[in-house]
């Protein structure tokens, strides 16, 4: 058994927290590592790292974790002997972060997007391929187990020619006034990053691309709803950032995505986010872990017939996808491939490219809603 060093930074934030340290790292952890090819186990050795010290000593105590760093000590982290560094924190900080990393020699993982605008997050996947460390952004919706059904159904070709996606993603965030808001502040603000767009659209790049193919133009509104909001400390702020966006993208083999995302939306569906795929052979729906089909070969013959109320029970033609196996927690499924990726050399095809990808896609959606024009995705390379 051998141990790898991983420089957390920004694991005092909800996600850092929830869905890296503990999900993730503290997980592999208590299992005793990541199992290699050889079958010898690797076991993450984390040093937490923040600019909140009560918070690092109150995470490292939780967890029985050794290693704290408070933000201006990470120039010493990344002069010690750590394989990894990992970066959590806003959008804005990680570029400097990471590109210092990279020139410290360290692997590295971080969370997306990856940076605020495209060309820097092009030199940042430059400056990563060009020192020749091994770098990867989580593209965590991958390893859910209603995406990983809907890749099932698309490596047995049960669509026939897929035609369209629909995606539909949100809930209601509330503003603060009456309940608590369950998002922090900075979300809403634009100079510090905020906006849906910027959120969720490095999301849909991946999840598009793996599985339906590559996104070749976007047609997008944005939204601000609501313009005030009240933030942690009890004070109203004006929200400058989107709320909400709605978007038609044209993929590759004339695919065609419709993509709802909002965070002022009440939900009346069976998740927070559902995708549905239409084929000519069969459709599906997915949620976060669940998904359904329906086969040409079971498809009703509805009338349209606004005079007479409907009797059928449309929910009734869909037929569950089978588990068939163990779903694991997405970000941990993907923390296990990026450190046989580091340790084993094992292929990690979610690297720092994939994610410019995403924020192009931010970047563009952007451009699309002020010049309220259909705009084509230009193919990146290195």
């Amino acid at each position: 058994m051998q141990e790898i060093g991983i420089i957390m930074n920004g694991v005092t934030g909800r996600m850092g927290t929830n869905q890296h340290l503990i999900r993730s790292i503290v997980a592999l952890r208590e299992e005793g590592g990541v199992e290699l090819p050889s079958g010898e186990r690797v076991v993450p050795d984390p040093v937490l790292v923040g600019r909140n010290e009560r918070k690092l000593e109150r995470l490292a105590d939780e967890h029985d974790i050794d290693r704290i760093a408070v933000d201006p000590d990470l120039e010493e982290c990344l002069d010690g002997n750590d394989e990894i560094y990992f970066d959590s924190q806003i959008t804005s900080r990680r570029p400097e972060a990471v590109t210092k990393a990279i020139e410290a020699e360290k692997d590295v993982y971080c969370e997306k997007p990856l940076a605020t605008d495209l060309e820097t997050a092009m030199d940042v996947a430059r400056t990563a391929e060009r020192a020749g460390v091994k770098h990867g952004v989580v593209q965590d919706k991958l390893w859910l187990p209603g995406l990983m059904k809907l890749d099932r159904l698309i490596e047995q070709d049960f669509f026939g020619e897929i035609l369209s996606v629909e995606i539909d993603f949100g809930y209601w965030v509330f503003t603060g006034h009456v309940q608590p808001a369950q998002r922090p502040s900075w979300n809403y603000r634009k100079e510090d990053g905020g906006g849906i767009i910027d959120d969720m659209f490095a999301h849909w790049s991946y999840v598009l691309e793996n599985l339906f193919g590559r996104v070749e133009s976007v047609y997008c509104l944005g939204q601000t709803h609501i313009p005030e909001r009240i933030d942690e400390d009890g004070n109203a702020y004006e929200a400058t950032a989107d709320d909400a966006a709605y978007a038609i993208m044209e993929l590759e083999n004339d695919i065609v995505a419709q993509l709802n995302s909002s965070w002022t939306v009440r939900v009346k569906r069976d998740d927070l986010l559902r995708i549905q795929v239409d084929g000519t052979d069969g459709s599906a729906v997915a949620g976060l872990r669940e998904c359904e089909t329906q086969h040409h070969s079971n498809t009703p013959k509805p009338v349209w017939n606004p005079d007479q109320p409907t009797e059928h029970d449309y929910h009734d033609d869909w037929e569950t996808v089978p588990n068939n196996r163990e779903f694991d927690n997405a970000f941990k499924q993907q923390w296990e491939h990026f450190i046989r990726h580091v340790v084993a050399d094992e292929p990690f095809p979610w690297d720092f490219l994939e994610g410019a990808k995403g924020v192009q896609l931010s970047e563009l959606s952007h451009q699309s809603w002020t010049e309220r024009e259909h705009v084509p995705v230009p193919e990146l390379s290195i």
